[in-house]
């Protein structure tokens, strides 16, 4: 295996060791959290931000249910090619992976309760977590832009 190779499967190794730490514990749904207005054309969206490492670890496992127009929106500190699976939520989901000025790169219709990787296309700050088909019955596909202030210029 080449440096460079081994380099990335040891970063990979050590932030999916990073990920799981939180989560093994965690047995309830996190609390709330403070959240955002979104706009998706004339789609309102109230997402809870996740923005802290244990907020994004926790995400919306054990979450039973949620409002019709509402998500949860993940802000990394850094562009990546990050991946979500659904151990522990029960909820059908559906992931828009977003770039820094809100255009969305791909979604995803994740499972509940698997652990399949679901990854951004490319490196991205954020990802927005809806009821799965939400952005589907709206008609919201990649290329097509986000507003509200996480991805303001």
């Amino acid at each position: 295996m080449k440096s460079a190779q081994l380099h990335t499967v040891m970063l990979a190794a050590a932030a999916a060791a990073l990920l799981a730490a939180p989560c093994a514990a965690q047995t309830a749904a996190q609390p709330t959290l403070p959240s955002v207005k979104l706009n998706a054309g004339i789609h309102v969206i109230s997402a809870e931000v996740a923005q802290t490492a244990d907020e994004r670890a926790a995400g919306l496992m054990f979450r039973t249910e949620m409002a019709p127009n509402a998500g949860m929106l993940f802000a990394f500190p850094a562009p990546y090619a990050h991946c979500f699976w659904m151990k522990n939520t029960p909820l059908p989901l559906s992931i828009a992976f977003i770039a820094d000025d809100g255009t969305v790169v791909n979604i995803e219709d994740m499972a509940p309760q698997t652990t399949n990787s679901h990854c951004a296309a490319k490196p991205v700050r954020f990802a927005l977590e809806m009821h799965q088909g939400w952005f589907a019955k709206r008609g919201i596909q990649p290329g097509m832009r986000l507003h509200g202030a996480p991805f303001a210029p």
